[in-house]
């Protein structure tokens, strides 16, 4: 499939780019390429090549649901700037 000049000046006008002739030629060569070489890929038979959804190999990993020990109140309190009755106080953001 051939990209002509009005499809890249069109492109070009959406992407608010302003190209001169050369580069208009250059880029309908370079799509042109681009869009063969995809038509080429289309005539492959892959019916039987399984979808991947990941190329990685993902998986998830879990841990356990477990309490752990905090930081003793007054540790934290030696930490936090503003400290009462067990909170850390902050300034009012919300009316």
């Amino acid at each position: 499939m051939k990209i002509d000049a009005d499809q890249i000046n069109h492109v070009a006008k959406l992407a608010r780019l302003s190209l001169s002739a050369e580069e208009i030629g250059e880029f309908s060569d370079q799509l042109s390429a681009i869009i063969g070489y995809v038509e080429k890929i289309k005539e492959l038979d892959t019916d039987s090549v399984a979808p991947a959804e990941h190329i990685a190999g993902l998986k998830n990993i879990f841990r356990g649901d477990t309490a752990e020990k905090s930081i003793p109140p007054d540790e934290l309190a030696a930490l936090a700037p503003d400290f009462q009755n067990g909170y850390i106080v902050v300034p009012k953001i919300i009316e």
